[in-house]
């Protein structure tokens, strides 16, 4: 300790006790060798891990078969029977109560050929900010439908309308004659591992604000006579994925869901590390919510969406997943909309590329659900 800044007291104590923790470390040497005692905590590590991953995969079914009492007489038994699971999911999410406070700004946001909007809805201290931008075409006498593009974890919301793995998907639902909404979500896995920790403390989690944020935003778009407020749709990649999967359970006014990069079997993807596959742990521990792997596989959440059209899309080379897992689950989720005699409802898009958006199927799917030239009237 620099002596200029030691006043004698404070100077003895912090000696005492630093000498007093010698004392106990040599004091346990004594007792017990530091390589005993390493392999004794290393054991028990290892009980709980085995322990819990246990409880997460091997008893996932079992439990999950008391957790769910699915009604497959019609869609609106369907609907009813799982409203308790329903509940319980939003307590995974646990989303906060927001406000809003102050009036929907809004500013030009020019991309290349396309003219956007930038809005901003002040929520007391957080804002809800996203891009906006309408088809060709759109006014109050032709009103369109919306999808919300959602971007991944190292994106932006200018990214889907940009080449590489988003290819451009947001410009094709432009063609195609949607509106898009491209909410900006919290970017990077440093960022939303420092913000997830504080969200555990207090109750949420960073998913339940975006929720609350983009519900806020469809409020006041819904309200604009150029969006067909009854055919909204949304399409996220990678983290916009999860996002999708994640929040169409809880917001009805989403009519029909693109699931790109992110559908797994879940148990193994978080709880069995496995050379086939990318793992969240340790680095990305935003990933891991309270109660998720209690009785929602993603499987069995997309019976949380049933019967709303939903397209599942993976690529064999994205090591997201090992690719005979996401079809065995997506076999699975399939059953809910076959045992409803909608199995035309649900579609897995299983292509050769890697971790990316299939742009012509998936905009082909949300055409036939979203707009009166499609499947849906």
């Amino acid at each position: 300790m620099n002596k200029k800044m030691c006043y004698p007291g404070i100077c003895f104590l912090a000696w005492v006790l630093f000498a007093g923790f010698q004392e106990v470390v040599a004091q346990n040497t004594e007792l017990i060798a530091p390589e005993v005692e390493t392999a004794r905590t290393d054991a028990y590590e290892q009980q709980l891990e085995n322990y819990l991953r246990h409880f997460l995969v091997e008893e996932y079914e079992a439990r999950a078969a008391k957790q769910w009492n699915r009604d497959y007489s019609s869609p609106a038994a369907l609907e009813r029977s799982v409203s308790p699971n329903r509940r319980r999911w939003e307590e995974v999410l646990s989303p906060p109560v927001l406000f809003k406070t102050g009036p929907l700004e809004t500013k030009p946001y020019p991309l290349g050929q396309v003219q956007a909007e930038w809005l901003t809805l002040p929520l007391g201290i957080l804002t809800a900010e996203a891009l906006f931008a309408f088809p060709e075409g759109a006014s109050q006498q032709r009103p369109v439908p919306l999808v919300i593009v959602q971007h991944g974890i190292g994106s932006t919301p200018e990214t889907p309308f940009s080449s590489g793995a988003y290819h451009e998907y947001a410009k094709g639902l432009l063609d195609a004659g949607f509106a898009v909404l491209l909410p900006m979500n919290l970017r990077s896995v440093e960022r939303r591992n420092n913000v997830e920790r504080y969200a555990r403390l207090a109750g949420t989690s960073l998913p339940g604000i975006e929720l609350v944020r983009v519900q806020h935003l469809l409020d006041v778009v819904l309200a604009d006579p150029r969006v067909n407020a009854e055919r909204v749709g949304m399409w996220g990649v990678s983290l916009g994925g999860m996002a999708t999967l994640f929040w169409m359970p809880l917001e009805p006014r989403i009519k029909a869901g693109v699931v790109s990069a992110w559908f797994n079997q879940r148990r193994n993807k978080m709880a069995v590390p496995d050379e086939r596959y990318s793992s969240f742990s340790p680095r990305e521990e935003h990933a891991f919510f309270n109660g998720w792997l209690t009785e929602f596989s993603d499987e069995d959440l997309v019976s949380l969406i049933v019967p709303r059209p939903l397209m599942i899309q993976h690529g064999k080379n994205d090591n997201i997943a090992h690719w005979p897992q996401v079809v065995e689950a997506y076999e699975k989720a399939a059953i809910h909309y076959q045992r409803l005699n909608i199995p035309e409802k649900i579609d897995l898009v299983l292509h050769e590329g890697g971790h990316e958006a299939i742009v012509s199927e998936g905009v082909q799917f949300l055409t036939n659900w979203l707009t009166a030239s499609g499947k849906e009237k």
